[in-house]
């Protein structure tokens, strides 16, 4: 489902974002109301990137050219390199996306058993939460992400602080579940994607400095970086172009929008010009 961007023509202010996410993987956003939001604000090109489901990018598509929308195949992978956690912005994949599916699919299902087995360990530790089913309506109080766990023990009045919480969901067996950043990189590229290293400075991710992205590059063949990012500051944003321009790497941007509480951003096509020309998109 690529015929709304196969043969797409974008002006340099055309506005596009290029990371956002919905209810598919960690968004609130439902893709139905993601997608009419960006087609009210006329969008002319996103990409919905929800982490590790590489296989609903048609479905997205398919939704978005009901109001035709171009919407970019793409996925954010949650990938990890010497320790490091790395997401991956995979964008443009082809029909040769087998690989690349299997491994999104392998991470969703171990972190869907982690899920389980914190909860399990919590409730057998003695935490109880009568107020489950109203907090979380939508699976009948059932936590289904990570986000829904730390909901009971916040608003049970369990974890007053970010410390006490994260101590006890690491009691409890809370782990990363994450793929090697370059076996996802070589399934990428050979589904035809890609591939961009998300939200390089956030603090709480991974904050690469230049020497690490030399590091990382030695090893991953990565072909961009996210320079326009809203939790990035101005010097990052300076510090990651120049890094991109001085090694000829592809530039993205993204708002990285789960919800109306942090909107879609217009960034305008040309910023992202290089990497739109190799998806086979054109800025004139």
């Amino acid at each position: 489902m690529e015929s709304l961007t196969s043969q797409l023509v974008l002006q340099p202010d055309d506005a596009i974002d290029l990371q956002m996410h919905t209810t598919y993987s960690d968004g609130l956003w439902t893709p139905e109301q993601l997608i009419a939001y960006l087609a009210a604000e006329k969008f002319a090109l996103v990409a919905v990137t929800d982490h590790d489901r590489v296989e609903v990018a048609a479905a997205i598509q398919q939704l978005a050219a009901q109001q035709q929308l171009p919407v970019l195949a793409a996925v954010e992978m949650t990938t990890i390199w010497h320790g490091y956690p790395t997401d991956i912005l995979c964008y443009g994949f082809g029909p040769q996306r087998e690989e690349l599916r299997l491994l999104g699919e392998a991470v969703i299902q171990g972190q869907q058993d982690n899920i389980r087995m914190v909860y399990a360990n919590l409730l057998a530790k003695g935490y109880g939460f009568p107020r489950q089913q109203t907090l979380l309506p939508e699976s009948a109080g059932v936590p289904r992400q990570f986000r829904d766990i730390a909901k009971l023990l916040i608003e049970h009045r369990y974890a007053p602080n970010t410390v006490t919480l994260n101590k006890i969901l690491t009691d409890a067996g809370l782990r990363n579940v994450t793929n090697d950043c370059l076996e996802v990189v070589e399934a990428a590229h050979r589904a035809g994607a890609v591939c961009i290293m998300a939200h390089p400075g956030r603090d709480d991710i991974t904050r690469y400095s230049e020497t690490m992205l030399d590091q990382l590059r030695q090893e991953v063949p990565l072909d961009g970086l996210e320079v326009y990012y809203p939790l990035h500051s101005e010097a990052q944003k300076a510090l990651y172009l120049a890094y991109a321009q001085r090694h000829q790497l592809l530039i993205s941007a993204g708002s990285d929008s789960h919800s109306n509480r942090r909107l879609p951003i217009k960034y305008p096509a040309s910023l992202c010009r290089d990497l739109l020309i190799r998806v086979g998109i054109q800025v004139q």
